[in-house]
C-alpha cells in the first residue's frame, strides 16, 4: 500500500489537477474511486474524511488533506523537487494568478454541481449547459492566453519545465474539449497543451486512463 491514497472522480478536473501533480513529483498513490455522478462523495464515510463532501481528498498516513489548491501546496513545501512553483516572489505572484484564473473563475461555474442545479431549477438541457460552459471557460482561458501573451514565449508557460500552472490548465483543457470551447484563437495555450500531452505525467493522469473511467 502507498503512503497516499486518492479519493477521486476520473473526470473531475481538481482531481486531475492532483493525480498531475503527484505524477510530476514521481509520488505513488492507491487510488480510490467516488462516483459523484452516483453521490459516493457524500457517503459518511468519505465525510469522516472530508466534511464537504467533495473530491479530491488525500490521506498521507494521519494527515488529511482537502481542496486541490491546498494540497498542491502541501505537496510543493514538503516534496520540493521538482518545483512546481518558482522559488522567485514575483514569479511565483504570476502563476498563482494564472492559476487562480482557472480555479477562481471558470471551475467554480462548470463544476458538476452548478450543472446539475442549472438542469433541476433552470430547466436547462445540455445545449443550455454547453452554452453556459463555453460562456466562462471560453472568458477565462482567453485572459489566460493574455496573461501568457505579456511574457516571452517559452515552451511551457512560465519557463521549459511544466508545473503549478500546467497541473491547472491541463484539465480545463480537457474541460474546454468537452464543452467545444473554440480555443483556435488561443495558440499559446494550445501550443503548453500539447506539450503537456506529450509527457508521460500527464497523459497518466488523463480521465481515460482512470480505473473507474466511463
Amino acid at each position: 500500500m502507498s503512503d497516499f491514497v486518492l479519493h477521486n472522480y476520473f473526470r473531475s478536473s481538481t482531481s486531475v489537477r492532483v493525480r498531475a501533480a503527484l505524477n510530476l513529483k514521481g509520488l505513488s498513490y492507491d487510488y480510490v474511486a467516488l462516483s459523484l455522478l452516483k453521490g459516493e462523495q457524500a457517503s459518511p464515510e468519505h465525510l469522516e474524511l472530508n466534511p464537504q463532501g467533495l473530491v479530491p481528498t488525500l490521506e498521507v498516513g494521519d494527515l488529511v488533506l482537502t481542496q486541490s489548491p491546498a494540497i498542491l501546496e502541501w505537496m510543493d513545501e514538503t516534496y520540493p523537487e521538482p518545483r512546481l512553483l518558482p522559488t522567485d516572489p514575483a514569479e511565483r505572484a504570476a502563476v498563482r494568478a494564472f492559476c487562480a484564473v482557472i480555479a477562481c473563475e471558470i471551475h467554480p461555474l462548470q463544476n458538476l454541481r452548478v450543472l446539475q442545479y442549472l438542469g433541476a431549477e433552470y430547466d436547462q438541457d445540455q445545449s443550455g449547459k454547453d452554452a453556459w460552459c463555453q460562456r466562462w471557460i471560453g472568458d477565462g482561458l482567453a485572459t489566460c492566453e493574455a496573461l501568457l501573451a505579456k511574457r516571452p514565449a517559452t515552451r511551457f508557460a512560465f519557463g521549459d519545465q511544466p508545473g503549478m500552472a500546467e497541473v491547472y490548465l491541463v484539465p480545463q483543457m480537457f474541460s474546454a474539449l468537452r464543452f467545444k470551447v473554440d480555443t483556435s484563437a488561443m495558440p499559446r495555450l494550445n501550443a503548453i497543451f500539447a506539450a503537456c500531452e506529450a509527457l508521460p505525467e500527464f497523459a497518466a493522469a488523463h480521465p481515460s486512463k482512470q480505473p473507474d473511467a466511463e
